[in-house]
């Protein structure tokens, strides 16, 4: 097995892997730099992407989803981020709020959103976060209050990626008692009254994609915005959080796929150059290092598949596996990114070779949906409560 080795896909697997490379290659990897330079957000090609499936992958196809699988979905992100991890983890989210209308939404929603969200015509953010509410999300204070027909929103969410640039916005906010059974989910439309948004964010990375703070005043929208209608009152943070089990694995995938084109490039760069007399790829110390890197490749892969198979099963474990390939799969992956910037020495940190981008941009995964330490607190509480069921019986 190597890091590219796409043995043991079926033939339809293949031909999906091998679309999504061939579009990216041709769609993003040429022009990556050029948007990382100019904060560039590429909605042409993110609705070209969309237009082979892309924008609503693992949502029904009765509504105009693809109906893929979670684990379609690894190799899918894993490919797009190989070109731009930027692009690619910002069409996770987008994916992520379509999957949350689908699986929760109303059938009038589904009709309404989802053939919407497919085509990326809209294009949707995810907005949990607040200034004060980031690894605590259960305590955020965005409050959602009725008001005959309606619910009246006002409250502020930070670091929403395409904030100010996105059609539609999945917000989470408080209907109820503190806590997360408080907690509901709206639609809520770009161009509603009482819906702002902060200055552009400067960031380390993810320049290919907008963040910005999305503040509601007095927001005014109809109870029907409500996702799962009035069944919908009160579950919001559990539909928020089940959106991330898959959203953790998509953005463990992005790592997977800029770390994997980072090996490579560094691994050719060794094999071409000299030192000392001899190819660097001669070189033991090098060697190693080489090999440190393709296995945590390989091991990172193989966890994906594992926690995407598990998600696709719903199996009793779906929770910790997502958290697990999360905390993995992030890790490792920024590691050998870092590792490959090392091997290219003054090259790598020059911009135009793309390596020192790759490492920009993974940084942030191991932050956003959930911070990597929340992981092992979903991980280490998983294995205690299953402890306590082995000394039970």
């Amino acid at each position: 097995m190597t890091v590219t080795d796409r043995d043991g896909l079926t033939d339809d697997e293949r031909a999906l892997v091998e679309m999504v490379a061939d579009f990216a290659a041709r769609r993003l990897a040429p022009r990556a730099l050029t948007w990382d330079a100019d904060e560039h957000f590429p909605v042409q090609e993110l609705r070209e992407a969309a237009a082979l499936g892309m924008g609503a992958m693992y949502c029904g196809e009765d509504v105009g989803g693809s109906g893929l699988t979670r684990l379609d979905a690894v190799w899918v992100f894993t490919e797009l981020a190989a070109a731009d991890p930027a692009v690619a983890a910002f069409l996770s989210i987008h994916n992520m709020c379509a999957w949350m209308i689908d699986s929760y939404g109303t059938g009038e929603q589904r009709k309404e959103w989802i053939p919407r969200l497919s085509s990326m015509e809209a294009i949707a953010s995810y907005c949990l976060t607040e200034p004060g509410a980031g690894s605590d999300a259960a305590a955020l204070s965005t409050r959602a209050t009725r008001d005959g027909d309606d619910y009246v929103i006002d409250g502020v969410k930070q670091f929403i990626s395409g904030g100010g640039r996105s059609d539609v916005y999945v917000v989470m906010a408080r209907t109820g008692e503190s806590g997360p059974k408080g907690v509901s989910t709206f639609i809520v439309e770009a161009d509603t009254p009482g819906l702002s948004f902060g200055a552009q964010e400067k960031k380390m990375g993810w320049h290919a994609q907008p963040t910005a703070a999305v503040i509601l005043d007095g927001v005014r929208v109809p109870a029907t915005a409500m996702i799962g209608g009035t069944d919908g009152a009160g579950e919001g943070f559990g539909y928020a959080m089940n959106g991330l089990n898959g959203g953790r694995i998509n953005i463990a995938a992005c790592s997977l796929g800029a770390a994997r084109w980072a090996y490579e490039k560094s691994l050719a760069h060794v094999t071409e150059r000299e030192a000392f007399g001899i190819a660097l790829v001669d070189e033991p110390t090098i060697r190693f290092t080489l090999a440190e890197m393709a296995t945590d490749l390989i091991a990172s892969r193989l966890m994906l598949e594992e926690a995407a198979r598990a998600l696709d099963s719903d199996h009793p474990d779906k929770v910790s596996r997502c958290a697990m390939a999360k905390l993995f799969v992030t890790e490792r992956c920024y590691s050998v990114a870092d590792r490959a910037l090392q091997l290219q020495g003054g090259y790598g940190y020059l911009t135009e070779f793309g390596v020192e981008k790759v490492v920009r941009d993974l940084r942030v995964h191991r932050i956003l949906e959930g911070t990597n330490e929340i992981m092992k607190v979903v991980i280490g509480r998983a294995e205690a409560a299953r402890a306590r069921k082995d000394v039970a019986r």
